[in-house]
């Protein structure tokens, strides 16, 4: 019994540590190396120039605290978003919820670059909404390469993820608290505030992580509908592996950007439990 037990444990522990521990080795060791022309171009010592100069830097300290921002207020945006699309489901119909988690989860089916793009063929100055607009009278808007873009690009991408944890949590609550608290005369917002609310936290915690620690780093969707000030901790870290090549920088940014990002949640349940 126990030998199976300690089998059974050690394969999630090998996977921890070979795609989780190991990567995270290798780029902390790079973060301490030296910058050096060859291939791959640093040279492996121990120096904390790199961390100190990301730490300090306005480039980089403004790049971390613009996502930070931006995951912020898409994490915010997605849970006004996804909070009633979550509790509709789980108070619909029994026969109509696989069919409305269907439609959450359809946008997984297509590719992800095909998604930004079908964005991009909307927002651009000759797309439909433009196009619309021009039609009603009001007149074309710089909608691409915008931070609006941006933010509706993230909130597309990861509304799912929100969704469907908070979806999973208020499917199981006991329905019986809700007619109880209007039986003794509470209305329905107070039903929410003081039922529905704190009994789905665990679920809206659940979904807000997965939403706010990918949008932090997020690359792909300020590149492509955000301008050029849209310069995030992804972009940063992009130019200076592929651009500037120097890759202890730039895992001195990625170190940094891993610390935020665990110092952030732990910081929150902190305060959450006081």
């Amino acid at each position: 019994m126990r030998a199976g037990r300690t089998f059974v444990l050690a394969v999630p522990w090998a996977w921890l540590l070979l795609f989780l521990a190991a990567p995270l080795a290798i780029v902390t060791l790079i973060a301490v190396a030296e910058p050096a022309d060859g291939v791959p171009p640093y040279r492996l010592t121990w120096t904390l120039d790199n961390l100190r100069l990301v730490a300090t830097d306005p480039l980089y300290r403004n790049a971390l605290g613009l996502s930070l921002k931006v995951a912020a207020v898409s994490t915010l945006a997605c849970l006004l978003a996804g909070y009633p699309m979550a509790l509709a489901i789980a108070r619909a119909p029994a026969r109509w919820r696989e069919t409305l988690l269907l439609a959450v989860m359809l946008p997984f089916w297509t590719g992800f670059l095909m998604r930004i793009n079908a964005w991009i063929g909307l927002l651009r100055d000759d797309g439909w909404i433009n196009t619309l607009l021009a039609w009603l009278g009001i007149g074309r808007l710089p909608l691409l390469y915008t931070d609006a873009a941006m933010y509706v690009g993230i909130v597309y991408t990861y509304l799912p993820f929100l969704v469907l944890p908070l979806y999973a949590r208020l499917s199981r609550l006991d329905p019986e608290l809700e007619h109880a608290a209007a039986d003794l005369g509470a209305p329905p917002w107070r039903v929410f505030l003081r039922i529905i609310l704190p009994l789905s936290l665990p679920g809206v915690w659940a979904g807000c992580a997965l939403v706010f620690i990918p949008a932090v780093g997020e690359y792909v969707i300020p590149e492509l509908l955000g301008g050029p000030q849209a310069q995030l901790v992804g972009r940063v870290l992009w130019g200076e592996f592929f651009q500037n090549r120097d890759w202890p920088t730039a895992a001195s940014v990625a170190v940094l950007l891993l610390v935020v990002l665990l110092a952030v949640p732990a910081l929150l349940v902190r305060a959450l439990r006081r």
